[in-house]
């Protein structure tokens, strides 16, 4: 965040440097022609009305700025200070040169209409240079907070939007879970006691999970690969994983449980028998992107969805900024391509 200059420091120093700058490069010629005790006199005199009209400038601009305060009222503010602007220099014009009369009985700048025109110049010079110290600071700051608390805005909307996709997950994953539990209780206890041990082991990788927007393909390969045994606790041969995945994408990312709920859509939309297996393929490309594709033998009855999914995976994509995945339907297969995050 850009930090205002000290303020004190500025106010003492200013009028100096800047009478400096103007003698240099607009005076010259008196340091050049006219006597040391008029250029003495001259610079007192000019010094002094300098750091009168830089408080003056300064207390304006401040109370301009508290008026009209913030980015969005700049138009407003620059307006009222440029119809200022002539007003603040001629009077600074008028100090200076009372000051000089009253201590010399002459005005030094009022011989000629080029001198006159001159030393208003330098006037209208001297407080455009107030002008854009404090209301062009003021103005940089405003802009970098407004734009902060722009980015700011927007982070949080985004974690708001991803936090609440990740979350629609767990209830679901459990809500189908306890559905395979209460099936196998009837058909085969021992085995409804083997799910419940790796459903335990699997939920809490979900509940890790749901804290990060993306996790290291590796990870999500472990998981999945637990999370197919207990759909295999079910399906046994009649469910096939299929994993060829180039060594050097494991340190990629995607979100988590990506895989999960694309294997548990192919699961769902899907007819899966042993003289009909289902198989699932999980693969990667040199584009750096992961292919998990499936069999298509929809179901004859229509499966009732909530759609939570595939469109889950695609508005995490989308509220990250990352290229969206690619879902189709080719050559009797049903495919999503993922791209893979760099880490």
């Amino acid at each position: 965040m850009l930090k205002p200059v000290n303020d004190n420091v500025l106010r003492l120093l200013g009028p100096i440097v800047l009478y400096a700058f103007v003698g240099f490069f607009f005076r010259l010629d008196w340091y050049l022609t006219l006597p040391p005790q008029t250029l003495l006199k001259n610079d007192l005199i000019a010094l002094t009305a300098g750091l009168i009209c830089w408080q003056i400038a300064r207390w304006v601009v401040l109370r301009v700025q508290a008026r009209w305060p913030g980015f969005d009222n700049t138009p407003r503010r620059i307006l009222l200070l440029l119809l200022l602007l002539p007003l603040l220099a001629n009077f600074a014009w008028l100090l200076r040169h009372s000051a000089r009369y009253l201590i010399d009985g002459q005005f030094l700048y009022f011989k000629t209409a080029v001198e006159l025109g001159r030393t208003l110049g330098i006037q209208l010079f001297y407080h455009f240079i107030y002008y854009v110290i404090y209301e062009g600071g003021y103005i940089l700051r405003e802009w970098q907070r407004t734009y902060i608390q722009k980015e700011e805005l927007e982070k949080s909307n985004l974690q708001t939007r991803l936090s609440s996709l990740q979350h629609q997950v767990s209830p679901h994953f459990l809500f189908n879970s306890l559905n395979s539990v209460s099936s196998l209780i009837s058909e085969n206890p021992q085995q409804a006691e083997e799910f419940v041990e790796e459903l335990s082991s699997v939920y809490r990788y979900l509940l890790r999970a749901n804290e990060e927007s993306l996790t290291p393909l590796a990870t999500e390969l472990e998981f999945i690969q637990s999370y197919y045994h207990l759909l295999q606790t079910r399906h046994g041969d009649a469910l096939k994983l299929i994993l060829n995945i180039e060594p050097a994408y494991t340190a990629y990312q995607i979100p988590p449980l990506t895989l999960q709920l694309l294997v548990e859509n192919a699961v769902k939309h899907n007819i899966i028998l042993p003289e009909q297996p289902l198989v699932i393929q999980i693969t990667t490309d040199k584009k750096a992107q992961l292919t998990v594709s499936n069999n298509l033998q929809r179901k004859n009855v229509q499966v009732f969805s909530h759609g939570i999914g595939l469109a889950n995976i695609l508005k995490k994509y989308r509220v990250m900024g990352q290229q969206e995945p690619t879902v189709q339907e080719r050559n009797d297969r049903f495919e999503v391509i993922l791209p893979l995050v760099e880490n």
